[in-house]
């Protein structure tokens, strides 16, 4: 059936050209580098759109593939900052448990090594990790032999996240959280940023990404601690979800659909015009959800006026801090 089939290339081309230029798109998964036109969907976009970073979220089980596809969207998008993040949940044999694949964590070290091989030749390419805050490693993340600790040995690395799960999983007991364990690790975090340039991304603007990041960290652990909103929610107005069939979602998490592009001559700029796109932010105002979503974060500090000062605060202790 066509509507439930991939978006083709020239699909995804009229969903570009439809939309004006674009701070950040982020290719989801599964996992992106599959898609055997990444490179080529990255590029449809980025000469329509101009998107500022391209993230690229990856298990790093393919290095020889991750490899080529990253070299080649570093030669085609030029003028936009190229993040790979990789997924590490765990080390050695613990991360390929909770992952449940036998030699992930290997593998994700080779496409460590081999991405960290272009850093030289591409300034615009960034390696980042992220980390998912999971009952199954909680008590991994601190300490001499932690997750923290030996990312933060990685020197091709320049920025580690974490986020917290969330979803409804089948596997419930991956989100019995202590959220003290969670607080624990964003205070490392941030204590590991002191006196140094580690965890600031390298690109225009990264010191205040790194210091909404902190925020965000903060926010997110009051709003699991209070479950309940605490910061205004602009999804469906500054961020969206694109499925690969078509679908508009204002989030993962909030699964009322905004329509299907298929269904709107490709026209993502109507679609939000639409009094359904209305209705769905309306009751996203309204109806009292509260989750961790750390993208929905980002855009949620960023661009809030009464975050302003608190954002000027952190920022300041990153940009002036002594060396």
């Amino acid at each position: 059936m066509q509507g439930l089939s991939e978006l083709s290339l020239d699909e995804i081309e009229q969903i570009a050209h439809s939309m004006g230029n674009l701070l950040w798109i982020l290719f989801s998964g599964g996992e992106p580098f599959l898609r055997e036109d990444i490179v080529e969907i990255s590029n449809i976009f980025y000469k329509n759109n101009k998107p500022a970073i391209l993230t690229y979220p990856t298990n790093g089980l393919f290095p020889d593939l991750i490899k080529e596809k990253t070299l080649e969207i570093l030669r085609q998008c030029k003028k936009s900052v190229v993040v790979i993040k990789l997924s590490l949940d765990g080390l050695g044999d613990e991360h390929d448990a909770l992952r449940r694949m036998p030699g992930n964590f290997k593998r994700l070290m080779e496409t460590y090594e081999a991405l960290g091989g272009l850093l030289d030749k591409y300034s615009n390419l960034e390696i980042g990790i992220n980390t998912l805050f999971c009952s199954e490693n909680q008590y991994r993340m601190n300490g001499s032999k932690g997750i923290i600790e030996f990312v933060r040995g990685l020197n091709k690395v320049r920025t580690h996240t974490i986020s917290m799960v969330r979803g409804d999983l089948k596997a419930k007991h991956y989100k019995n959280i202590d959220l003290r364990q969670y607080d624990k690790a964003i205070r490392t975090l941030k204590k590991n940023q002191k006196g140094s340039k580690e965890y600031v991304y390298s690109f225009k603007g990264g010191t205040l990404k790194a210091a909404q990041d902190n925020l965000q960290r903060h926010f997110i652990y009051q709003t699991m601690c209070q479950k309940r909103r605490l910061v205004p929610c602009y999804a469906g107005r500054l961020n969206l979800v694109l499925t690969e069939t078509g679908v508009l979602y204002p989030c993962e998490l909030f699964q009322r659909q905004i329509g299907n592009v298929r269904d709107n001559d490709y026209n993502v700029k109507k679609i939000l015009q639409s009094q359904q796109a209305k209705e769905i932010i309306k009751a996203i105002k309204t109806e009292g959800c509260y989750c961790s979503h750390e993208c929905y974060f980002t855009t949620n500090i960023l661009f809030n006026p009464k975050m302003f000062p608190r954002l000027v605060g952190e920022y300041a202790k990153l940009k002036f801090q002594p060396l």
